[in-house]
């Protein structure tokens, strides 16, 4: 039997030369009758710092009689958990991710007290140092005879492996002997990123944050068609940013306009989330203030549900279906305003016009700028923020329409007291359609994104630069 440490403390290393790389000491009990571990335990594991969910789905093991037997170097297309059987092995993995460290070359020997999580792109190579070795891998992917998989030359003189058996004494197969040198091989890119709803407010910033993503609207993918969704090879995917949705909060209250709404907003999320799940992506969903009544000051993230109207019961709903994926963002906000039509245009036009509008003042609440949300988006996810519920608009006082009204005049060139103040009540008493009900304070609590180290930019100060582009 091999000699190797028991009753190691189960500890988490992340290797700095192949980022996303952990390796991991596996407490092994043993005895005059043989020895026992937990090869893999997803609980306890993840805890300590795999910062990938891995979800396997196919166990494999390779077995190799003779020592000196070689294999590799392969770079399978999916993320890989591997460990010992039985034996010892040296352990060689190269870095062939599209990046910076390309080429980065990690070894190690392994006994049946480590195990090494090793990310999607990174090839691995083992040589057998005893005989009757046997090593296993747990994949998140399944194999297929048919796939194309990225590999290196053992050999290859500039990745200096340093062997323990000279390949030249090597049991090795002809076709890992002719794998090409790593000057030949084209850099493995990451997985594909999707937004939804892309040529909108939110979607247009998050493309420029994201400008490799696989960018979709409704004429090219409607989401609330299931049988759509067989066209796109979700395992090549790892990230859906749904920005997708039905906003008209008072087109929602009309009979056509309640079945549009849960159709977008629920239907679809619905249908994002059997995908996200299937595939094991992260989905980050966008939710609003409308999801709650609007009778307190201020909401944070664990506040119950109560929409008023058609349009928040329909994001309500949409959140409880995302919130049952394991990896899930959802962004609650509020008083989106993007490069669209939107009140602050709307305000600004009229002031060049010389119009003094009357602005509702009794809904209280903060701008949302789409460049901010967008970029709140990609910190959680760039930091691997736990997953989950977080407010996040802009910081700073809150205040009415009014108010905002009349910043924009302000800062347009024209008199604030041009805007005038008026109830909701006042403010829709002609109108000819039904009102969805407004909540009087949609202000979201900001201190959960805040303590994970994203710093939310005040919407005065937002509002400023949006100004300064729309001016000219």
């Amino acid at each position: 039997m091999t000699e190797f440490e028991f009753g190691k403390e189960l500890k988490a290393r992340e290797i700095k030369e192949i980022p996303g790389m952990v390796e991991f000491d596996l407490p092994v009990h043993g005895d005059n009758r043989g020895w026992f571990k937990e090869n893999w335990q997803r609980e306890k594991m993840t805890k300590l710092g795999l910062q990938n969910d891995f979800t396997p789905v196919q166990n494999s093991i390779s077995f190799n009689e003779k020592r000196g037997t070689t294999r590799g170097l392969h770079a399978e297309p999916w993320d890989k958990f591997i460990s010992i059987v039985q034996g010892e092995v040296f352990g060689v993995w190269v870095d062939l991710r599209e990046g910076v460290t390309f080429g980065n070359v990690y070894t190690a020997n392994i006994d049946p007290s480590k195990a090494f999580f090793v990310p999607r792109g990174v090839a691995n190579g083992f040589q057998t140092l005893v005989d009757d070795t046997s090593y296993t891998y747990l994949v998140n992917d399944h194999w297929s005879p048919n796939g194309e998989y990225t590999s290196v030359n053992l050999a290859d003189d500039t990745l200096k492996i340093n062997w323990p058996i000279d390949l030249t004494e090597a049991e090795i197969s002809d076709k890992d002997k002719n794998n090409p040198q790593l000057d030949d091989i084209t850099p493995i890119r990451p997985k594909k990123v999707m937004i939804t709803g892309a040529n909108g407010q939110l979607g247009s910033a998050l493309k420029k944050l994201y400008p490799d993503a696989v960018c979709i609207d409704r004429s090219e993918f409607d989401l609330t068609d299931w049988s759509q969704y067989s066209n796109y090879n979700w395992r090549d995917y790892d990230l859906i940013l749904n920005a997708a949705a039905y906003t008209n909060v008072d087109g929602a209250e009309t009979d056509d306009g309640r079945r549009d709404a849960w159709n977008a907003n629920v239907t679809a999320v619905k249908n994002l989330t059997k995908i996200a799940r299937e595939n094991n992506l992260t989905l980050v969903h966008i939710s609003s203030d409308y999801v709650f009544d609007g009778e307190k000051e201020i909401y944070d993230e664990n506040e119950l549900y109560a929409p008023l109207g058609v349009y928040g019961q329909t994001k309500a709903a949409a959140d409880e279906v995302v919130a049952t994926l394991e990896k899930f963002y959802i962004l609650r906000t509020s008083w989106v305003i993007g490069g669209g039509k939107n009140f602050v245009r709307t305000m600004f036009e009229l002031a060049k016009k010389g119009v003094k509008p009357k602005v509702v003042n009794d809904q209280i609440g903060r701008l949302t700028f789409t460049d901010e949300l967008a970029r709140g988006i990609k910190y959680l996810l760039d930091e691997r923020a736990p997953f989950g519920i977080y407010n996040l608009t802009g910081d700073g006082e809150s205040v009415c329409w009014d108010e905002i009204a009349r910043e924009v005049y302000e800062l347009s060139g024209n008199n604030r007291d041009d805007v005038t103040g008026i109830s909701t009540k006042e403010y829709f008493a002609d109108a000819d359609i039904k009102i969805s009900p407004r909540p009087h304070f949609s202000t979201l609590d900001l201190t959960k994104i805040k303590n994970i180290g994203f710093v939310p930019n005040d919407w005065r100060e937002s509002l400023k630069k949006y100004m300064t582009k729309i001016n000219g």
